[in-house]
């Protein structure tokens, strides 16, 4: 059974601006580092774990663009977040849509400089859960 994300891991060929990128974006820099392997950040209400890994080490046959399934970070100000993330570089992988007709939920996507599809979402739900059980 599922039980909860554990680490979110993306992969970048030039780890350092991967690093330099997430640090700058997310506020804070990685907690845990692999020299030339790895960095880790732990982020969020409840610290979610987000990696970055250099790409020589990515699974065999792993796709070096977007696709696949888009991760979604629940998101306070999602227009705000969208707009700073083009800011620094990141590009539109799919707009602001609303997913659902009044159901508050509302999601898109960037691709990073490094070919990550990083997913956003106002997400009624998870401010929910958060209400009840506050962050970490």
């Amino acid at each position: 059974m599922l039980r909860g994300l554990a680490t979110l891991t993306f992969y970048a060929d030039d780890l350092e601006a991967a690093k330099d990128w997430y640090t700058e974006f997310l506020g804070t820099a990685p907690y845990f580092t692999v020299a030339g392997g790895y960095y880790e950040w732990r982020i969020g209400d409840y610290q979610a774990e987000f990696g970055i890994v250099n790409r020589a080490y990515a699974p065999a046959g792993a796709h070096n663009g977007p696709g696949g399934a888009i991760a979604n970070w629940a998101v306070t100000d999602l227009e705000a977040t969208l707009n700073r993330l083009l800011e620094l570089g990141a590009t539109l992988y799919d707009p602001i849509t609303p997913r659902g007709e009044g159901t508050g939920f509302v999601t898109a996507s960037v691709v990073d400089p490094f070919g990550n599809v990083l997913g956003l979402m106002s997400n009624p739900h998870y401010a929910e859960i958060l209400a009840r059980t506050g962050p970490a």
